[in-house]
């Protein structure tokens, strides 16, 4: 049983495939499928299972995926922090977050940390939900992630930094601009403009109105908050969007009416472990906890 075997696995197990893996890996599938059966042998227990669609872990394949996920992940980050001792580097920060984020909530903790720490790297990757951040810690590819915080997911700590309150993105010239603030049931019969699929801001939004027994019509979807503003800004619909640093400053055509009905949605940091955090990494998380 190798490293190799091991990573090799967890890409398998992620991708549901052996030829999607060997592609990825510019290799044979049967080379992939030689790294499996060394572990099935090493282990002595079945790992992977055949379906229609390509392959799954079996019960005893998914403790193996968990540990290895976790052990490989320390172990990368290890080798990095090594590398950067090695090289002389002073070290970076790898972050992921949804594509509107970084300007609302880490824009002034960039410049500070950019000017305390010059020689450092501040990486950003962009991901399209909070599963997505959640899944790129596990595989130890970032330190950090900006999320909405849920319930607990294995493997991974969070921390809530802030709560965002709901608001109503309306034009000024609409008649709903004129209250100072709606109920859900004033939202009835609006042309709602929908959160990002798959998202946690829509879970917990679509959870709120199904408790309060609200029902919107839906014809239009984006792919971020931004969009969401931008279109109803543009007369497109309605967005019922969190309450962002500066929003009701802007000024323009559009009106934030506040929610006051709608539980406020919990966003902040999650990490894989805070005591394992690199010294640079904690820095940046707290420069963006005082932004706020």
């Amino acid at each position: 049983m190798t490293f190799d075997d091991l990573r090799v696995f967890v890409a398998v197990c992620q991708a549901g495939s052996l030829s999607a893996v060997a592609r990825d890996l510019s290799c044979t599938q049967s080379a992939v499928s030689q790294h499996v059966k060394r572990l099935e042998r090493a282990t002595g227990v079945r790992l992977l299972e055949r379906r229609p669609r390509g392959v799954v872990p079996t019960p005893e394949g998914l403790v193996l995926q968990a540990a290895a996920r976790e052990g490989l992940a320390g172990l990368d980050s290890a080798l990095r922090r090594l590398g950067e001792l090695a090289r002389g580097e002073a070290g970076s920060v790898r972050v992921t977050t949804g594509s509107t984020t970084v300007r609302h909530f880490m824009s002034e903790a960039v410049v500070a940390f950019r000017e305390r720490h010059p020689e450092a790297s501040l990486e950003f990757r962009t991901e399209t939900s909070s599963r997505s951040c959640f899944d790129a810690l596990a595989e130890g590819s970032v330190d950090l992630a900006w999320v909405t915080i849920g319930g607990p997911v294995r493997g991974v700590e969070q921390r809530p930094v802030v709560e965002l309150a709901w608001v109503l993105a309306v034009r000024a010239d609409d008649p709903l601009a004129r209250r100072s603030s709606l109920t859900a049931a004033d939202l009835a019969g609006i042309r709602h403009i929908r959160l990002p699929e798959n998202s946690s801001s829509r879970a917990h939004l679509d959870t709120a109105f199904a408790r309060l027994g609200v029902h919107l019509t839906s014809d239009t979807g984006v792919a971020d908050w931004d969009t969401a503003i931008l279109l109803a800004e543009l007369g497109v619909g309605h967005a019922v969007v969190p309450s962002l640093p500066g929003q009701g400053a802007r000024g323009g055509p559009l009106r934030f009416l506040p929610l006051p009905d709608l539980p406020p949605l919990p966003v902040g940091w999650a990490v894989r472990r805070w005591d394992a955090l690199t010294p640079l990494a904690r820095t940046f998380a707290d420069m963006v906890g005082h932004q706020r």
